[in-house]
């Protein structure tokens, strides 16, 4: 995998707060190295999905890794560019996740149960997907959108999962 290693945000970074601006398609071509970084990036901390603020850059691009999808078949990870998301249904669900700009942590998050997103891959070709078939593939999808919105697990946290991410920022300060 080509690549390099980007420095990943931790939270209370400014930049991770602040709504990303979209992509200018006629400069598509501009965006391949970054999203090359943030794909070798997401793979070399294990990551499930990573968001395009998380490494410093306030564009609306995030990305997916397919495996935990597919039955961890090798393939490439999903690229989204300047993704819109709507719920499929008014089911919320209570869900732990983890994220890569507070790492070690997990909170519990309540979030729409499936979403779709439509979006460009990164030829700048317009897809969609309905998330329906696989609950952490439409967590995945809302978590990484949320960074695109300046929204964080911070935000979202609740209870004692909140305190818990107060007291880390507070260790980290």
């Amino acid at each position: 995998m080509v690549g390099k290693l980007l420095p990943i945000l931790e939270y209370p970074n400014a930049t991770l707060m602040r709504p990303s601006v979209p992509v200018d398609m006629g400069s598509l071509d501009q965006f391949q190295e970054l999203i090359e970084d943030m794909i070798y990036t997401m793979y070399y901390h294990e990551g499930v999905g990573l968001a395009a603020p998380q490494v410093g850059q306030r564009y609306r691009i995030f990305i997916i890794d397919q495996r935990p999808i597919n039955g961890n078949q090798k393939t490439d990870p999903w690229v989204f560019i300047n993704p819109k998301i709507e719920p499929v249904n008014d089911n919320r669900v209570l869900r732990p996740e983890g994220c890569l700009s507070f790492p070690g942590l997990l909170a519990e998050v309540a979030r729409a149960e499936f979403v779709k997103v439509t979006a460009l891959n990164r030829k700048g070709e317009e897809f969609t997907m309905d998330a329906s078939h696989h609950h952490l593939f439409s967590v995945a999808l809302q978590h990484e959108y949320d960074h695109l919105e300046g929204t964080l697990l911070s935000d979202l946290a609740k209870g004692k999962d909140r305190l818990a991410i107060k007291k880390w920022a507070a260790s980290k300060s």
